[in-house]
């Protein structure tokens, strides 16, 4: 779950490298970072859903924290936290 600075978030496209667009769920479509610890060992793909950090100093940037496998978030949506 998310921590106060943190939102959900669903790829809607992949730019190469380590960065995505991410639609997130206050409404705003952000570029998403991939860090290094992620890179290579957890997979993002188009429609997932992640929980990202938008920046401070750029609000229209975030961080990927964390990827939820598609169980995870069909649960988050049957719960109600996401669309």
């Amino acid at each position: 779950m998310p921590n106060d600075d943190e939102l959900f978030a669903v790829v809607t496209e992949h730019n190469g490298g380590n960065h995505v667009r991410v639609q997130c769920e206050d409404g705003e479509n952000r570029m998403g970072r991939i860090p290094g610890r992620m890179k290579y060992r957890t997979w993002i793909n188009e429609g997932d859903v992640v929980l990202v950090e938008p920046w401070d100093w750029q609000d229209e940037k975030a961080n990927i924290e964390w990827r939820y496998d598609s169980q995870d978030a069909d649960q988050l949506r049957a719960e109600g936290h996401i669309q």
